[in-house]
């Protein structure tokens, strides 16, 4: 859907059409704000067939969601824009937004909620499967792998959090210990306490069968049954187009490790740039569905806020200077 009209400037831009960014547009667009969606419809959770713990919408498909929030949102005026914002910059009143077709609109607020980019460790088969049997949240999938065959891949110390964690909804896990470092003694004992066994060697592959996951292929050509393989993504954002402005992405760390970066933001979502605004994966990697759009429309109201500021200065310097002429 690209419903945006002749309007050049708008009081907010929104870069992102997922669950943050229409949380966002329906605070502002519901408080009479000129909002536009800009959607490159990457969303994240796309290969997921269901998004879960999202309490009126369990088991949605992501499209789903996106299609009844637009449909929402766009009620109360908001616009949309498909296409991809490559660059922002400074501008007289704001900010100027420019898409990667040569498109520009101006805006007085930027909220951003583009999201990440999950970078998956190079094992072939990994990308085809994600979001299927090939996962990482076990809140998100959790139960619908409950009680199969589970294998980690470790890449680094944070597989032993991944591992302890899975085994709450099975008791066949494996670790794989792949690329990761030599596992800690206590950390060993935390397996062999819980049931968890750590199958050495470099991981080469997937095996599937009838397109299902049915085993993990080693470099050594053994193959270990399993159903449903964690995998540890690196959380990239979305973020290239705010280097104009100044804002590049910080690291993500977990436990001591670098697990990605992201836009960092206070609790408002208000980021180091005056009139730039972050919510969802984009500055929480670890934000699930309904969070990331509860985030969104509490910062929507957060620069609604700003803007009344703003609204009210304007006019009480209007008033004083029609009151000196």
């Amino acid at each position: 859907m690209d419903n945006a009209g002749t309007n050049d400037r708008y009081d907010v831009v929104v870069v992102g059409g997922g669950a943050a960014g229409l949380g966002g547009a329906l605070s502002l667009s519901r408080a009479r704000r000129s909002v536009l969606v800009i959607d490159s419809g990457t969303q994240r959770n796309a290969p997921a067939a269901h998004m879960h713990n999202y309490l009126g919408r369990e088991g949605a498909a992501p499209a789903q969601l996106i299609r009844i929030g637009r449909g929402e949102v766009a009620a109360y005026g908001t616009e949309f824009l498909d296409g991809e914002v490559v660059d922002a910059r400074p501008a007289e009143g704001g900010f100027t937004v420019t898409l990667g077709d040569g498109r520009s609109v101006s805006a007085r607020q930027i909220l951003v909620t583009s999201g990440l980019v999950d970078e998956l460790p190079d094992v072939p088969g990994l990308r085809e499967r994600w979001g299927r049997d090939v996962l990482h949240c076990p809140y998100c999938h959790g139960w619908e792998v409950r009680d199969t065959a589970i294998g980690v891949l470790a890449t680094s110390t944070v597989a032993v959090h991944q591992a302890l964690m899975w085994r709450q909804w099975s008791d066949d896990v494996v670790v794989f210990a792949h690329t990761a470092p030599a596992f800690a003694a206590d950390d060993l004992e935390k397996f062999a306490a819980m049931g968890i066994e750590v199958v050495d060697g470099a991981v080469a592959g997937l095996e599937v069968a009838d397109d299902r996951l049915t085993g993990v292929r080693l470099a050594t050509g053994e193959t270990v049954a399993r159903e449903a393989l964690v995998v540890p993504p690196r959380f990239t954002a979305r973020a290239g187009f705010l280097a104009g402005l100044g804002l590049d992405p910080v690291q993500q760390e977990m436990g001591g490790e670098v697990i990605g970066n992201h836009i960092a933001a206070g609790p408002t979502g208000a980021t180091d740039v005056a009139g730039v605004w972050a919510a969802g994966n984009v500055t929480d990697p670890r934000a699930q569905v309904i969070s990331a759009a509860s985030a969104g429309v509490f910062v929507g109201s957060m620069i609604n806020s700003a803007l009344i500021e703003e609204d009210v200065a304007a006019a009480v310097a209007d008033r004083r200077a029609s009151r000196v002429g």
